[in-house]
């Protein structure tokens, strides 16, 4: 049984959702979000809550109960408040600017490397720091990680993309005896 799934989620004013075919959209202001789902699981929308409920009682609609809520719920929040991730580069000569619909980030290597923008994204760089955001919260997390996979922090200097807040494990490196 989902704990997750057996919570009502909350439709806060000013949003409307929609259900069609299994297909729900969710429209706020700062955003429209729309997501297929499996009909193993029943989504009810009310006039002021959605609440889920599994059509069978197995382990794979069990584990889908809790998964649809927790996307449902990120669908609320994004049209609401939107997600953001932030990046820091590190690193002498590491640099990232937006160009048009295009980040274009100087790494290390012989070539910038260029990575279009998804539509419904938007990505701002000033001073060393990429600002990603959007509705999405899962396009904004797979633009990010995305964008950290091209240099990953090293270990030694800590040179590379890394998250906000997130911490590198330093090694000692050579000693001179």
């Amino acid at each position: 049984m989902s704990r997750i799934g057996k919570k009502p989620i909350d439709i806060p004013k000013g949003n409307t959702v929609s259900l069609k075919d299994g297909d729900l959209t969710v429209k706020g202001p700062k955003g429209e979000i729309s997501r297929k789902f499996n009909p193993e699981i029943e989504i009810v929308v009310s006039e002021e809550e959605i609440s889920l409920n599994p059509k069978k009682s197995d382990v794979f609609t069990n584990s889908l109960w809790g998964t649809y809520a927790s996307h449902i719920k990120n669908m609320v929040e994004g049209v609401n408040k939107g997600f953001e991730k932030k990046l820091i580069i590190e690193g002498v000569g590491f640099k990232a600017e937006v160009k048009e619909k295009e980040l274009v980030m100087n790494l290390g290597f012989s070539h910038p490397v260029t990575v279009p923008i998804p539509e419904g994204i938007t990505a701002t760089s000033e001073k060393g720091n990429i600002s990603i955001s959007g509705v999405d919260k899962e396009l904004v997390g797979q633009f990010t990680a995305k964008i950290r996979s091209f240099k990953k922090p090293e270990p030694y200097k800590g040179k590379g993309i890394r998250y906000e807040g997130e911490i590198i494990r330093r090694k000692q490196g050579k000693k001179s005896v």
